[in-house]
């Protein structure tokens, strides 16, 4: 008798029952859910979700956000869908949810694909236990090996042991989800789910629904009571990624669930407790926020209890190689690409661009690389127009030309830190003494920039 789990959600469609019943056949136990919410039970080896032509949009867009939910509770669990139509739009969008693999299959067959079978046969049964993360360029997932993403790695080990608040902070693509999801899994925690929110994707008037629940009647539409994201990770961990577009008066209601550990579904008055370690993610400068009265301020030093702060691309130039080889072996197993290696000059490229848009920029640049190369070598030509015009090289170097080195030599050390101390003071002059705006003239975040002023005693510390 096979000891998986399968769990099937349709949404009422009939092709859940044929599937059921072949699964059981075939000596899986076999749960059939309407929302993936059921699967914090994390028993599940397998998530088949059955969609149709006919689903209405609703529906699928709810099956969508479950997709997400799952792909960063349960990484390594496949989640297959099968459709009893061609509607490509529909398939593109389940795929980039979070879908691991997809089957164009209705009832109208007389037997279930075997390619479905086989995905269940090598599913695994759970995540596997943390471990201690010493692989030194794979932390958990998190690729590199510089000195700036060390110290993250560090403060990760650090903070897995507690059950504390993190305020994870950081420019977009950088990566702040994989730093939730490794403190989880190297946590106490981690056998129990960990549920992702994204609180600028939802409406203002469904997010409420979304984080606490709703009873039956609750708004118009609300045919049956629900439970919320905080009652779905009760014993784990929730990620509010965006907290910061929080509305003022759900950040009351939050602000209470974090004081007390509770709250109300919405339209109920029962108080329901929770035991879950929030992990919140913001791009923005929260203290800015605050003192503009668009962030609660007791709420901000209630997340802010162990801030954590991951550094952008531009300040990581060690790890983009090996990034770059990665991104490569992952597509090459997806047989996306010829690419086998990339040519120096290209390197080089690529280590010198600014990168507005961090690592996810670079992963996007591999693979568009991956499906448009025609060699085994990524060449500098290949790469977009944006890196062929040497800009960015020429502006890094320019500083180092211009300087002269005497016969007698130069203090190397001290020769960069006058460089950026001198660079550093021209941006305050020029931001007037604003440190948020000296930050973004600078590239850096305003935190990496603020520790600089400490560290160098500079007069801009005590600056605006």
């Amino acid at each position: 008798m096979n000891n998986k789990s399968a769990v099937l959600c349709g949404y009422g469609r009939k092709p859940i029952a044929m599937l059921t019943e072949f699964f059981e056949a075939k000596g899986f136990e076999v749960v059939s859910a309407n929302r993936l919410d059921l699967l914090r039970s994390r028993k599940a080896s397998i998530v088949f979700c059955s969609i149709s032509d006919d689903l209405s949009e609703d529906y699928f867009t709810t099956l969508l956000d479950d997709i997400q939910v799952m792909r960063i509770a349960r990484e390594n669990l496949p989640i297959c869908c099968t459709s009893d139509g061609n509607n490509v739009d529909r398939i593109v969008r389940v795929i980039r949810a979070g879908a691991t693999d997809f089957e164009n299959w209705s009832m109208d067959r007389n037997s279930i694909p075997e390619r479905l079978l086989s995905q269940a046969e090598m599913s695994p049964e759970e995540d596997s236990d943390p471990s201690d993360g010493t692989d030194s360029t794979d932390f958990h997932g998190i690729l590199g090996q510089s000195t700036e993403i060390k110290r993250v790695f560090k403060m990760i080990s650090k903070v897995s042991r507690t059950s504390s608040t993190v305020l994870i902070m950081g420019e977009s693509g950088t990566g702040k989800e994989l730093v939730c999801r490794a403190i989880h899994k190297m946590s106490d925690r981690h056998k129990k789910p960990i549920i992702p929110i994204n609180c600028g994707a939802i409406p203002e008037e469904l997010l409420e629904s979304e984080l606490f629940g709703h009873e039956k009647g609750a708004f118009t539409g609300a045919t049956t009571a629900r439970e919320g994201r905080f009652q779905m990770a009760d014993g784990g961990t929730i990620f509010l990624d965006e907290v910061s577009e929080m509305s003022p008066k759900l950040q009351v209601k939050f602000l209470r669930v974090l004081q007390e550990s509770e709250f109300e579904r919405l339209g109920g008055g029962k108080t329901i407790h929770v035991d879950v370690r929030v992990i919140a993610a913001t791009n923005m400068d929260l203290e800015e926020s605050v003192a503009e009265k668009k962030f609660r301020e007791d709420l901000y030093y209630r997340l802010n209890v162990i801030p954590l702060e991951v550094p952008p691309l531009r300040e990581r130039y060690g790890d983009i190689s090996i990034l770059v080889q990665a991104f490569i072996k992952k597509f090459q197993e997806k047989n996306l690409t010829p690419i086998k290696s990339i040519a120096p000059d290209a390197m080089a490229a690529i280590q010198n661009y600014h990168w507005p848009g961090n690592v996810r920029e670079l992963e996007n640049l591999i693979e568009r690389m991956a499906i448009l190369a025609e060699g085994s070598v990524l060449k500098l030509n290949d790469l977009p127009e944006r890196f062929l015009s040497g800009e960015q090289l020429e502006s890094a170097a320019e500083p180092i030309n211009l300087l002269d080195i005497p016969d007698e030599g130069i203090n190397l050390r001290a020769v960069i830190e006058n460089i950026e101390n001198r660079l550093i003071e021209t941006a305050l002059e020029k931001s007037g003494g604003v440190k948020n705006r000296a930050a973004q003239l600078l590239g850096l975040n305003r935190t990496t920039l603020v520790e600089k002023l400490k560290k160098k005693n500079l007069e801009g510390a005590k600056a605006g």
